[in-house]
């Protein structure tokens, strides 16, 4: 039985875990659109101990993809703090958003920029890519994108978490997704479980609530049952319980 959560507030992930039946936590560390460096939650002794499963999301504002040296020096190095942060914790795994070069810029350039990443930081961690839902330069909207950036990190040990709403957003068919993207990256480490507040290949990255939104609920489930992943739901928060114990008995 795969272990279901939910991404919730960093302030009381055990309390925010307990209140919605969550197995397993995601949350950031400081201000997912902000340059400031993590901060370990006053309860991190507790959550290293506790049997929850616990990753952590990084800043949104990281691109380590980027031309502009402005933007991916500073990105790296919030990655880098995040990890240590994300290690001290005892988590899992450190996800992070595959970002995107300038729309005239060379993809190719992005590709080898993560390359650096993994060439230039240790890795306390795993770092999980994940997969976004717009940007037309994007490295990892797209699996045809994901695959050159594989192509690229040939030989480092990499994850990657699948977000179901970016999928189906982004324009990747939710039927087959799980043996596409296995057979370019070999592995799924993490399912972010989400509906869709807009339709296929919309580019919005807008979650919703399990079957309140514009993907099968079924469908959904099928992704999740083919992976074979721990889950975090990144649906709203009231709803999160009901979806964390509809995920539970339909894969019972």
């Amino acid at each position: 039985m795969v272990r279901i959560g939910a991404h919730v507030d960093q302030d009381d992930p055990l309390g925010q875990a307990a209140e919605r039946g969550a197995e397993v936590v995601q949350f950031f560390l400081g201000d997912p659109q902000g340059w400031k460096g993590p901060v370990l939650p006053e309860a991190a002794d507790a959550i290293r101990a506790s049997d929850v499963d616990v990753y952590i999301h990084a800043p949104y504002v990281i691109n380590v993809a980027t031309a502009n040296n402005r933007i991916r020096i500073p990105s790296r190095k919030l990655l880098a703090a995040h990890l240590e942060a994300a290690a001290a914790l005892g988590a899992k795994g450190l996800v992070v958003h595959g970002g995107h070069v300038g729309k005239d810029d060379d993809p190719q350039v992005g590709f080898a920029n993560w390359r650096k990443v993994f060439e230039r930081i240790e890795c306390p961690v795993p770092i999980l890519i994940e997969n976004t839902a717009g940007g037309g330069n994007a490295m990892a909207r797209r699996l045809d994108r994901i695959a050159r950036l594989w192509d690229a990190l040939d030989g480092f040990d990499v994850g990657f978490c699948l977000d179901t709403c970016h999928a189906h957003a982004g324009g990747e068919d939710l039927a087959d997704v799980v043996d596409r993207v296995k057979a370019i990256t070999g592995r799924i480490d993490l399912i972010h479980c989400n509906d869709s507040r807009d339709a296929f290949g919309s580019g919005a990255d807008r979650h919703a609530n399990l079957g309140k939104g514009t993907i099968d609920p079924e469908l959904i489930v099928a992704v999740c049952r083919a992976a074979g992943a721990p889950i975090v739901v990144e649906t709203p928060g009231p709803g999160q319980a009901a979806d964390i114990a509809f995920l539970r008995e339909r894969l019972a």
